[in-house]
């Protein structure tokens, strides 16, 4: 599958605000979310090294105990088991990484 079309890939809310949709490809995950304004996810960490980046709008992203709003063009580095969680100040496109893949964003 060399060309994927986003809008046919199956989706879904993940938590409350955050409606999502993957790429799997064997060694990592793309993940695109649609979120609406002031939804927030809780701090929470992962085994995965994580790359958070906003195509549209802005959002607050706290990792570990830095705090930063990413805007299109600044993107996050999150290293593996390292405690992040933001909050969407608009409404909001952003795609995220994740290496190794996401077992748990397979929504087909």
């Amino acid at each position: 599958m060399p060309f994927v079309e986003l809008n046919t890939l199956t989706g879904k809310e993940v938590v409350p605000g955050y409606f999502g949709r993957a790429i799997h490809t064997g060694s990592l995950t793309l993940m695109y979310w649609t979120v609406e304004a002031g939804a927030s996810i809780p701090m929470h960490q992962h085994p995965h090294e994580q790359i958070a980046h906003v195509l549209t709008g802005r959002f607050e992203l706290t990792v570990d105990s830095e705090k930063r709003e990413l805007v299109p063009g600044l993107v996050a580095v999150i290293p593996p088991n390292v405690p992040h969680g933001g909050k969407a100040l608009t409404a909001c496109e952003l795609l995220d990484v994740f290496q190794p893949e996401r077992e748990d964003y397979r929504f087909s």
